[in-house]
């Protein structure tokens, strides 16, 4: 993993979050909680679209500002009954410092199981 430096925590305000661009055009969101934990998702909701960045952070989660879809900051699901995933990144705190990983998307599918349908009689 290569973490770059992108700013102090102070830089993002409490319960929000900052926007960088990777070389490639892709932005990531990078957000603050109410307990100053870091997390990085890609800034696209992946209802709509909508930048994630611009929603609003209440406890681990964002809520899209499009269609206040709420998405886990820590997995980038969508809570139910919702469906969907956003791609995250590593990033973590050093001496008060915020450290990227741009590189390190990930964007997990929710293993499912099927559910039994009972037959009629």
């Amino acid at each position: 993993m290569a973490f770059v430096p992108i700013g102090r925590l102070e830089d993002i305000a409490p319960l929000g979050a900052r926007r960088f661009k990777r070389v490639d055009g892709v932005e990531i969101a990078v957000f603050r909680t109410g307990t100053d934990t870091v997390f990085a998702l890609r800034d696209k909701c992946p209802h709509k679209g909508g930048p994630l960045s611009q929603g609003i952070v209440f406890g681990e989660s964002v809520a899209c500002p499009l269609h206040n879809w709420c998405i886990g900051l820590a997995d980038g699901h969508a809570a139910a009954p919702d469906e969907g995933v956003v791609e995250r990144f590593a990033v973590k705190l050093e001496g008060g410092m915020v450290l990227l990983d741009p590189d390190s998307g990930v964007a997990e599918k929710r293993s499912c199981s099927p559910i039994a349908v009972a037959s009629a009689p």
